[in-house]
């Protein structure tokens, strides 16, 4: 990605954290997840008066992605106020289908906190790999 590119990734991500129902926390986070194909989906977190009920930015914007056929991505950007880290639950989400993924982390006014692959903040991941099982003449 070119710096333009990261530039225009951010700006999408700062945009949709303005669209946050965040009520309850006030952290307001927004993602833009840039697929293979070349689109951006967007995502907020939204909360819920039964907070588990609540769903991260990353997750939403993944969710939009893979429901509109896209599973492939490139990088995702995502801001919040003071440039928290995704969630160990929306790496784990962003792991599934793209481990070397592009995160780009910014805080409010745009300036980069982290911008590394998704596997810098999630070493040592469990993922679809680890689901292979050995054929039964292998077995133990």
């Amino acid at each position: 990605m070119t710096a333009v590119d990261v530039q225009a990734l951010i700006a999408q991500a700062l945009e949709a954290r303005h669209r946050s129902y965040s009520p309850y926390s006030g952290y307001a986070v927004g993602a833009a997840l840039l697929g293979a194909s070349g689109r951006v989906y967007l995502g907020c977190n939204i909360e819920n008066a039964a907070y588990g009920e609540s769903i991260c930015a990353e997750r939403t914007a993944v969710v939009k992605a893979v429901s509109e056929g896209e599973r492939e991505f490139v990088a995702i950007a995502v801001a919040t106020a003071n440039g928290g880290m995704p969630c160990g639950a929306c790496r784990q989400v962003l792991n599934e289908f793209a481990p070397e993924i592009d995160l780009i982390v910014v805080d409010g006014e745009g300036r980069e906190v982290q911008h590394a692959p998704l596997t810098t903040i999630l070493p040592f991941s469990f993922g679809p790999r680890n689901l292979t099982l050995p054929s039964p003449h292998d077995r133990t």
